[in-house]
C-alpha cells in the first residue's frame, strides 16, 4: 500500500512516516504543493494524507488537482484549521475525512483504515493458495497454521504477487509497492527480496513458486 504524505513540519512528517512504515505502508513524502503535484503526476497512491498549511499554498489546491485527474484515492486532510467552516470546505472540495491537529497517530491510522475500506470490495479476508493462507486484514501469512515470519519488504513483495497470482507482475510495479521516493535502491535489491522470499516459502512448505520472467518481472503460482 503506497501512501502520499504531504506535510511540511519535519517532526510531524518523520513521526507519521515511521508509524505508517511500521504498519507495512510505503510512504512518499512531499513537503510543498509543488512536490505533491509531482508525486500525484508520477505515481498512483492508495491514499493521501494532506496538510493544508504548506509553504507554497493551501493543500486544498492539491486536493482539487487530484480530483481533476479523476483520482478516487481517499484523502484525509490534516490541519490546525479545525473550525466547522474549514472542515466543510475541505469535505466539499473532495476530502474523505478531516482530522484537526493535534491528533493521536492511532486515531489517524484507524481513520486511514476506515477510508481504505470499500463497500464494493467483496474480496475475502483470507486468501488460500497452495499451502499458504494470507489474512489481508491482519497482513499475516501462515503455512499449515505456522506464521511465516517476513520482514516488511518481503511481506510487501508477497502481497503484490498474491494479489496478482497467476499473472506476471512487472518489476516497476513491485518496486513502486516496496520503495518510497526517498529510498535508495540498489540495482539488485528487489531480486534479493524475491530470492529470500522464495527460499522461505519453499522451506515452510507453502507449495508456491516464484518464477522470474526475464526482462519483465515475476510470476507467483502453485507448485506443480
Amino acid at each position: 500500500m503506497r501512501i502520499l504524505l504531504v506535510e511540511d513540519e519535519p517532526e510531524m512528517a518523520a513521526a507519521l512516516r515511521a508509524a505508517l512504515g511500521q504498519n507495512g505502508m510505503v510512504v512518499d513524502h512531499a513537503s510543498t504543493l509543488a512536490e505533491g503535484e509531482e508525486a500525484i503526476a508520477t505515481s498512483v497512491h492508495s491514499a493521501v494524507l494532506l496538510d493544508r498549511n504548506l509553504p507554497d499554498g493551501d493543500g486544498l489546491t492539491l486536493l482539487a488537482s487530484l480530483r481533476a485527474r479523476k483520482s478516487t484515492a481517499p484523502v484525509i486532510v490534516l490541519t490546525a484549521r479545525g473550525e466547522l467552516g474549514e472542515r466543510i470546505r475541505g469535505l466539499d472540495v473532495g476530502a474523505d475525512d478531516y482530522l484537526a491537529k493535534p491528533f493521536a497517530v492511532e486515531e489517524l491510522l484507524a481513520r486511514l483504515r476506515a477510508v481504505l475500506r470499500r463497500p464494493h470490495d467483496l474480496a475475502p479476508d483470507i486468501l488460500r493458495i497452495g499451502g499458504l493462507e494470507f489474512d489481508w486484514r491482519h497482513r499475516c501469512a501462515t503455512v499449515e497454521g505456522r506464521v511465516l515470519e517476513l520482514p516488511r519488504r518481503e511481506l510487501l513483495v508477497l502481497e503484490v504477487l498474491l494479489r496478482r497470482h497467476g499473472r506476471t507482475v512487472q518489476r516497476s510495479a513491485l518496486e513502486e509497492a516496496v520503495y518510497g521516493f526517498d529510498d535508495e535502491i540498489q540495482s539488485n535489491a528487489l531480486d534479493m527480496h524475491v530470492s529470500r522470499l522464495r527460499h522461505k516459502l519453499a522451506k515452510a512448505g507453502a507449495k508456491l513458486e516464484i518464477h522470474g520472467i526475464r526482462g519483465i518481472g515475476y510470476l507467483l503460482k502453485r507448485a506443480a
